[in-house]
């Protein structure tokens, strides 16, 4: 591979790609059935008010920072009300100013797959500054084979970016 951001070195081979099923597997949580946003709640949250939550992603990554906006509610982003079209464009420009309160960050990627939940949700990931290797779309895939962040600094960065969230609401958001 020629590419200076790629994360593996040797050669690597392709997986044969399958055929296209009947019929993709339900995201999680479709429907309201089984749905771990909505049996969370705001637990562990970063930020919320009535309408969206920032959250951690899970385990604790190898990029200094990736958390996850998402609709309180089940939303896919084709059909978000209105009202929280209007809201997402000032709320992804806060998260990121949130994730980059942290300092050294060279950049915070804003990603949006779309098939793991039924809740619209979209990831911040937080690159190191100064590490080009660390550059682009593959991002995501060096978080996974990084080794985690220490602790204490995962949790020191967690703080930053909840006071840098509760401390930009004008609206009446609360911290968790």
């Amino acid at each position: 591979m020629e590419w200076e951001t790629w994360p593996f070195d040797g050669e690597l081979t392709p997986r044969t790609l399958e055929p296209p099923v009947e019929r993709e597997a339900p995201r999680h949580g479709e429907g309201g059935v089984a749905c771990r946003r909505c049996e969370r709640g705001v637990e562990g949250a970063l930020w919320f008010d009535d309408h969206w939550v920032v959250a951690p992603l899970g385990a604790v990554p190898g990029l200094p920072m990736v958390c996850i906006l998402e609709t309180r509610a089940h939303y896919d982003f084709h059909t978000l009300p209105t009202g929280l079209q209007a809201e997402l464009g000032p709320l992804m420009v806060r998260v990121q100013a949130a994730v980059y309160a942290i300092g050294d960050i060279g950049n915070v990627h804003v990603c949006r797959w779309g098939d793991g939940s039924e809740h619209f949700h979209m990831l911040f990931m937080a690159r190191p500054a100064r590490i080009p290797q660390l550059m682009g779309s593959f991002a995501a895939i060096w978080d996974d084979v990084l080794p985690p962040v220490p602790d204490d600094i995962w949790r020191e960065n967690l703080e930053i970016v909840q006071q840098a969230l509760v401390g930009s609401a004008a609206d009446g958001s609360r911290e968790p």
